[in-house]
């Protein structure tokens, strides 16, 4: 007879409730086993294997007493697996009969157990406890293993379950639940890819649900923590295969294809001379042509249990856009066969809507899209037909109106770059002998002319009420380059806004310069707001350039740099720098699903030479030059936190008396309004987590790994900034708390806000351009094209527009960008299984969860608030893109967790 022993130091505590043996002040068990495997991966996503609680004061400990050490209890190991498309269950699987015969005789899986505790007489690990698991049932939806184990009354507590898959292919193991023990099922959820034995005979551990800080972790678990550390970081050597699970570093070199193309070489960024973050390591072979280029193949390597296209159901995001983009994208090309026709009348623009596109015989293109590809039965084809966007269906014409330009820089698409003027005049920093004079041609005359009545330029600046969208400088450098490419060009840019009365943004001017080039000086115009129709067209033009260029320096910076890629080095250092044991570890884990999987389609065919990017956006081939100026010039860790990055940008100032310790400049400020609320509930939610299980300042500084990780994200995976001085320290349990903030708020609320209102803003592609294909008509005129500005201006604002291939595919991205998979895993909707076993932490996730609902009431409060014109009128659509929640589909709402899209 087993019998369960309590002492008990505090008989107050509330744990004895819940009969569970609580975790906080324990002298953990250990566990080391009798032989020594070649591998220990990282697990993904894990459940309980056993009961706790964390409590600051109370001490409880739990042991097991045997009336006869030779006794033993029958334990029954359930295994729960998951089809796919490619793994053990395929049909077209040659290895499947090998398979099925194994799984008839019983040796699918191979199962040890694993005890915490050391023997007591040798002081070694204790023999596992091992059994082949057996085919028990199988459907559509899983099957399932089963396996005994009779297990010792004194073989103590399950750390760790190996396994061996002896099938031919990998298999999607999403739990292992273990029955018979007194106390209850033991639970480990995996949710992870075990690989075939006959690709590597190293086994697969998974590890208990406790979290231990390296200084608490049990003595026979230590030396499993390191190795499995060393092995998710592999050796830096070979190619690596699609099987393994092995984190590595390399630099952006796999973006051009020279041995096709010399036109296709691109730069390699990451070093001295394009600094860049890192991304994952493939391995795979050298250019011919370039040494220093990294040859392309049809699948990019992410280690595994970053991929989920298999597991993921077929509508999920990512997959349509992977396939999309290999049916779509080169069925429009056939369509469309001259690359630079334009759209002849605005009416053609609205056939896309109303009529749409026929396509040539596409197999299985509807299934891939259904949202966007319909089968008309009367013709037997089908045709690529857009959903009208939200704004759009608002109001048809919202793109003309100045007030939705100025609108859109507070709550719309791209709602992160307006800054505050506080420096008269405006002026470039760049050398004048190189790209002449530096002064603005926005004058004080200029400025004063559009605000008469209200202001003088310097009580304007001292009350706060001019801001800029300043490209200028960015781009001014690369005007040259760009402009010797076909059917594009390009300008530096500026636009100042003016903040009336109300609290919206009036556009005043628009200045577009171009370097001196071509034995031409310096050319610079300013275009202001105008009652005259050569006027009014001139403008319209003008934030034509202004907004092609502000979408592209929002796809490429504050879409991509600022999340996609910043955050793989995050990743890559989580997982060779924390052990799936670690707190840190743990509350990460969900802000990091699958992020490697998209970033490598992006490098696939979004960002590659002559990709999507390149062939639509403005810089062309110079895109992703772009992005690596951006980080170089502009990008520090310290302002990716919204308060912070709001200071900064001279949109808040800091006030202890205000909401969220700031006060905002422009008090209905959308994006900061909700953003605000978001991040404070990350905080709260984070400050609660890491107080658990860091008891002071000391055992931050004491943590190794932790300490090991921020170091490897400063020096290796953000190591061209290594030496900045804004580099935040990780000394106080504050450090750690502003750091994991940061880096969650970059994977969620900002993410959410530069991606999933895509298709809504930038779906009617007038309102947001994504390319400028001609110079401006005031520039360097010829009589013809100056007459043909005066007599059709029309024309001249369409053949400056995307054309038609190019609007088209960017239509088709930005819809599947903008959509929310079926199984979208939102922040705050789900409880990470290991949170869920620790009481104190869940009722921490709780408060977080309440908080997250409650940001849904305040942003339909304030959406519904006639006096916040920035998100409420006449054809507005309500501001909605950190709403934490969404159901399916292209919803311009909805926070996911991570970066999945």
């Amino acid at each position: 007879m087993l019998m369960q022993q309590v002492h008990v130091s505090n008989p107050s505590s509330s744990c004895l409730i819940l009969q569970k043996p609580c975790l906080r002040d324990i002298t953990h068990p250990s566990f080391q086993l009798w032989s020594r495997p070649s591998s220990f991966p990282n697990q993904r996503k894990q459940k309980r294997v056993s009961y706790g609680c964390r409590s600051n004061g109370n001490k409880i400990k739990a042991v097991a007493v045997t009336e006869a050490e030779n006794k033993s209890v029958k334990v029954k190991a359930t295994i729960t697996v998951q089809p796919t498309v490619g793994g053990i269950f395929s049909e077209m699987a040659i290895e499947r009969g090998l398979d099925d015969i194994k799984d008839l005789l019983g040796q699918s899986i191979l199962l040890e157990l694993a005890s915490t505790e050391l023997d007591p007489k040798t002081k070694l690990e204790k023999e596992t406890i091992k059994d082949y698991a057996h085919s028990k049932h199988r459907s559509a939806q899983e099957v399932k293993y089963e396996g005994e184990f009779e297990v010792p009354d004194n073989f103590g507590e399950v750390g760790a379950i190996f396994v061996t898959n002896e099938h031919h292919r990998e298999m999607f193991i999403k739990d292992i639940v273990l029955d018979g023990f007194l106390l209850g099922p033991v639970k480990f959820t995996c949710e992870s890819w075990v690989h075939s034995k006959y690709d590597n005979p190293a086994k697969r551990v998974f590890f208990s649900n406790k979290s231990y800080l390296p200084s608490e972790t049990p003595e026979g678990v230590k030396r499993l923590r390191e190795e499995e550390l060393e092995q998710l970081r592999g050796n830096g050597q070979g190619e690596r295969k699609s099987f393994e699970r092995i984190y590595d570093y390399d630099v952006y070199n796999d973006l051009g294809d020279p041995d096709s193309s010399d036109d296709l070489k691109r730069p390699v960024l990451g070093g001295n001379q394009h600094p860049y973050p890192r991304r994952c390591r493939t391995g795979r072979p050298r250019c011919d042509k370039d040494p220093l280029s990294e040859k392309r193949s049809s699948t990019v390597y992410v280690p595994r249990d970053e991929s989920f296209s298999e597991v993921k159901q077929l509508t999920f995001s990512t997959k349509t856009l992977s396939s999309g983009l290999k049916a779509l994208v080169p069925a429009l090309k056939t369509l469309i066969v001259d690359k630079n026709l334009g759209f002849p009348v605005f009416s053609a623009i609205d056939d896309l809507f109303d009529e749409g596109l026929y396509l040539p015989p596409l197999k299985g293109i509807r299934s891939i899209l259904p949202r966007l590809v319909r089968h008309i039965k009367d013709i037997q084809e089908d045709i690529l037909l857009f959903d009208p966007p939200a704004t759009m269906n608002k109001d048809r014409f919202f793109w003309l109106r100045d007030e939705e330009f100025g609108r859109q820089t507070l709550a719309g698409l791209n709602p992160c770059c307006i800054q505050l003027v506080t420096e008269w005049p405006l002026k470039s920093k760049l050398d004048p002998e190189i790209y002449g004079p530096a002064e603005s041609a926005i004058t004080t005359e200029i400025v004063e002319r559009e605000i008469r009545g209200f202001n003088t330029v310097e009580e304007a600046i001292k009350q706060k009420k001019l801001f800029i969208l300043d490209y200028h400088d960015l781009l001014l450098p690369l005007v040259k380059d760009v402009r010797e490419l076909e059917g594009t060009t390009l300008y530096g840019s500026r636009a100042l806004f003016f903040l009336t009365r109300e609290g919206t943004l009036r556009p005043l001017a628009i200045e577009l310069t171009r370097p001196p080039m071509d034995g031409k000086p310096q050319w610079k115009e300013v275009f202001t707001p105008c009652w005259h129709s050569t006027g009014v067209w001139l403008w319209r033009l003008a934030k034509l350039h202004i907004l092609a260029h502000d979408s592209g320096y929002h796809q490429l910076v504050s879409h991509w740099l600022r999340t996609h890629c910043a955050t793989e080095p995050y990743i890559l250092a989580t997982n060779r720098q924390l052990s799936a044991m670690h707190p840190i570890y743990r509350l990460l884990h969900p802000h990091f699903r699958y992020t490697m999987e998209i970033n490598a389609l992006a490098r696939e065919a979004l960002i590659n030479g002559d990709g999507i990017i390149e062939s639509s956006f403005s810089p062309g081939k110079h895109s992703i030059l772009l992005s690596s100026i951006a980080y170089d010039q502009q990008w520090q860790f310290d302002l990716q936190s919204l308060p912070k990055d709001l200071i900064s940008r001279g949109m808040a100032v800091e006030d202890p008396t205000a909401p969220h310790g700031l006060k905002l400049i422009i008090e209905d400020y959308p994006y900061a309004n909700d953003g605000l609320v978001l991040w404070d509930a990350l905080k709260t939610w984070f400050t609660e987590y890491v107080n658990l299980y860091y008891a002071d300042d000391g055992s931050i500084v004491s943590d190794t790994e932790l300490q090991a990780w921020w170091e490897e994200i400063r020096t290796v995976g953000h190591g061209d900034k290594k030496d900045e001085p804004w580099w935040p320290v990780l000394k106080t349990k504050l450090d750690l708390i502003d750091i994991v903030t940061t880096i969650a708020w970059t994977t969620s609320g900002h993410h959410a806000a530069v991606n999933f209102g895509q298709f809504s803003f930038a779906g009617y592609f007038p309102n947001r351009p994504t390319i400028a294909r001609n110079n401006m008509p005031s520039e360097d005129p010829s009589d013809a094209e100056w007459e043909l500005f005066l007599e059709k201006p029309e024309v001249i604002m369409l053949k400056c527009f995307p054309s038609q291939i190019q609007a088209t595919t960017v239509m088709t991205v930005l819809d599947i960008l903008s959509n929310h998979s079926p199984d979208e895993e939102y922040l705050g909707e789900t409880v990470e299984p290991a949170w869920e076993e620790e009481p104190l932490v869940k009722a921490a996730f709780e408060k977080f969860r309440g908080k997250l609902i409650e940001l849904e009431g305040i942003i339909d409060a304030r959406n519904a608030d006639r006096t916040r014109r920035n998100r409420n009128g006449a054809g507005i659509v309500p501001y909605e893109l950190l709403k934490p929640s969404s159901e399916p589909g292209v919803t311009g709402k909805g926070v996911p967790y991570s970066i999945s899209i």
